[in-house]
Order: structure tokens, then sequence, then C-alpha cells
């Protein structure tokens, strides 16, 4: 997996702007250089960041921020780490890009997701790790997480958890209809769906009220690679890609026979759904099964993960969700900042503490190690579900690039794609709208944007 951050930053800097969330962009004319360290650090500097302490303010909305906080302070005791919920993904996103602007408040370390990650590396406001030495630690994650915060040489964070996606699936609604296996293919998944909507009318095999991040997923694990960037300012946008059609082409006649539940995900609804077992499937990234767990109590013991259902019989498989933690250049200590990411991604005792919340891990060494491959939860059955999500993070195509203004794109997905959800236009039709949207945005930030 390759994402193209891009190294033209300065040419479109002063250009590029959030416009969904009225924001300048990161290279205005009053941001100062705080967190602009020297080109080459030698890496024995984080330690003595560490020794000389110091105060530092991280925003995740991870849940084992805190205890990983405790722990790092613990081992450290020289610092002190404010911990702060600022909101998830884009409600923090705005708060970061404000404080960004305004030249102070931002944090020195903050969560953000892959997809936005080319984002704020692109207007100049996160901290290049690699001076640190952070390039010699590629090996110790999957491609793509670290594809996910990487620009050739450059390191704008580390991975902190993985998304490769699966089915989870209820394995009782399954059989009580007559279906005894999961499917292994998109049309078997479709004749599975008549199946179970023909057996009670109030069930669905799964759900999607339109999700940006869903379909570019699903566009992603059928090969579609409809963005791609280069020398950071010349993107090409294509919906109509081979990939792209086969997801389409699939999706819409199940949207259009009423065979997707319509309720959106993480709603109180789809919550009550799930629990009363009127959607039978959940087609998402491998961090879902603590929240099933937490929040899907009434059929615990009735689920299980399969593979993602493929076009061919071929193993093939995307990244869904997902985030690493970056060090905002605004800094006034990028030495200790960088060395508290660095304990907090790459050592053990921190990763154990997320892994121990329900995080999937993005470390080579946690996927394949015996004792969590061998995990069982009574919640799926005693099923070793962690050997079925490993597997999918091998299995994940190479070559997805996100555009480098995607939270921008997502957070106008609804206005064009979504309406495919609603009967009023198709997908191909939504996609083809949310694609001019996307070029004249684009073309109207600095962009080149070609189709």
């Amino acid at each position: 997996m390759t994402r193209k951050i891009g190294r033209k930053a300065s040419a479109i800097t002063a250009a590029f702007a959030l416009a969904t969330f009225g924001l300048a962009a990161c290279g205005s004319d009053d941001e100062d250089t705080n967190g602009d360290a020297p080109t080459e650090v030698d890496s024995d500097a984080l330690e003595a960041a560490l020794e000389e302490g110091g105060e530092l303010t991280y925003w995740t909305w991870t849940p084992s921020g805190e205890a990983q906080a405790d722990a790092f302070m613990e081992a450290y005791p020289n610092v002190t780490v404010d911990v702060v919920n600022a909101g998830t993904n884009e409600e923090q996103y705005t708060k970061l890009q404000n404080a960004i602007k305004a030249g102070s408040g931002a944090p020195d370390v903050a969560q953000i997701e892959y997809y936005a990650v080319p984002q704020f590396a692109l207007t100049d406001s996160l901290l290049d790790l690699s001076q640190y030495g952070f390039g010699e630690l590629e090996d110790q994650y999957t491609p793509g997480p670290w594809a996910g915060v990487t620009d050739g040489d450059s390191v704008y964070g580390l991975p902190q958890d993985s998304g490769p996606m699966a089915l989870f699936y209820n394995e009782a609604i399954f059989k009580e209809a007559g279906i005894d296996e999961a499917p292994t293919t998109w049309e078997e998944f479709a004749e599975d769906a008549k199946t179970i909507h023909e057996w009670d009318d109030s069930v669905y095999i799964t759900h999607d009220a339109g999700d940006a991040g869903f379909v570019t997923s699903m566009i992603w694990q059928a090969g579609g690679q409809p963005f791609s960037t280069t020398d950071g300012t010349n993107v090409s946008i294509d919906f109509s890609d081979e990939g792209t059609q086969k997801f389409t082409s699939m999706w819409d006649e199940l949207i259009k026979d009423d065979l997707i539940s319509p309720i959106a995900g993480w709603s109180n609804e789809w919550y009550q759904a799930l629990n009363q077992g009127k959607i039978a499937s959940l087609i998402t990234g491998a961090w879902m099964p603590g929240n099933l767990i937490s929040g899907v109590e009434d059929t615990a013991g009735d689920w299980r993960v399969a593979p993602m259902p493929t076009y061919d019989g071929t193993a093939a498989n995307s990244e869904n969700g997902g985030s690493a933690q970056a060090v905002v250049k605004q800094t006034e200590n990028p030495e200790l900042a960088a060395a508290f990411l660095k304990w907090l991604n790459n050592s053990e005792e921190s990763i154990d503490i997320f892994l121990e919340s329900g995080g999937f891990p993005s470390t080579t060494a946690d996927l394949e190690d015996e004792e969590f491959l061998a995990d069982a939860p009574e919640y799926f059955g005693g099923q070793n579900i962690n050997e079925v999500l490993a597997q999918g993070a091998t299995e994940v195509l190479t070559g997805w690039e996100y555009l480098p203004y995607q939270v921008y794109a997502n957070s106008v997905f609804g206005d064009t794609v979504g309406k495919a959800y609603t009967g009023d236009t198709t997908l191909d039709d939504g996609l083809a709208a949310w694609q001019d949207s996307l070029i004249e945005y684009g073309s109207g930030q600095g962009f080149t944007v070609n189709e």
C-alpha cells in the first residue's frame, strides 16, 4: 500500500484550505516555526529528553490512552502527560486545524487516522520523525499501516492499530435462515442476503446508510484505485476503474432490492438491531470485537469471524479504519514528544495495554504472537478469531492511496453518493457526482486534478 503524501507542501500550503470546516491552511503567514528540529538528530537525544523531562499534551480518543500515559509517567517520572479527548476524527481534526492556524493550542502528540495523515503532512503540520531514526522501525509494522504514515523516507507518525477487514456474522441467525457456512464470495453473500430477508423480512444481512470509509474500503478490496497523487499537487480521481465497478454493480443490486438495512452505524438503532438479531453481519475492520463484546451483549456467543468474501475466490483484503499518533510541528519540545510517541506505539508495555482494551495491533511481532493468535473469546463461541484477522492483514491489496484532502472528501460524501441510499440515484451516478465535487474543490485549492 502506497500513500504518497507529497514533497511540495510549500507550493500549496498557502492555498490549501479545509473549506468544509471553514479553516485556513496550516502554512499561513502568521504560523511560527515551533517544532522545527535539526535535519539530523541522534536517536540518543530522545533518551536524553526523557531524562530531562517536561510536560506534554496528548490528544486521543483511544480507550487505553489514560492507562498508557499513566504507565509511561511511572516509567519516566520526570515527564507529565496531559491526556485530552478532543473528540473523534473530524471533530478533533477541526480543533487541531484551528490550533495550527492560530499558532498555539495544538497538542504535542495527536491521534490521526491513516486517511487524514496526508492532509496534515502535506500542509507541513507534522514533524518528520525520520530525523530520530524512526525509519529503521519499518519492519516492525505491517505494510498497510506503515505506508499510511510515510512518504518516501519521511515518517510522519507511528501506527497504533490496523483494520484489515473481515466478515463478523451472527452464526445463529445464518443457521436459523438455513445457511450453514459464511459466504466466501460476494455472489454467495448476495444469495445469503436474499435467503435471510425472505426468511424474516425484518432481518437484513448487514447495514449501510452511506459511509465514505466503508465504500472506499470496499472499492479497495475489489481492486479499485480511484485516487492517485504525484508530487503532492497532481491528483487523479477516477471512479470508472474496474475495481470500483465490481463493487458498485454488486452493492447497487443489494440496495435496490432492499436487502441492506438503512440503519446508520453506531446509532442507538444500530445497537438495538444488533442486539435483537435484526442485522446478521458486519463488514468492518479487525478492531470490531471489543465493540461487539461491550455493546452487543444480548447476542453473545452467537458471533463468528470469517475472511472477507471475494469476487473470484482469490484472497483479497483492504483496511478499514485504524489510527496513528503523530508529533504536531507546533510542539515546543519535539524530542520529548517523539520519545513519548516511540514508547506509545513501539514499546511492549504500551502495546500490551492497548491490546487489553480490545485494540488490534499493527506490529508484526504481536500479530504473529502465539498467545495473541490463540485467543478464543467466549463471545465468539471460543473461535480463535485473531487467526482469521491476522491472516486478513497479510492479504491487504497494495497500491491504494487516499486523497491529500480526504477529510474534506469524506465530509461531502453524503451530499453525493449518499443519495444512492435513498433511491434518488445509483452508486455509479453518486460516485460521479462525488468525483465532480472533489475535482472542483481540489482545483480551487491549488491542486492539478485530472479524471
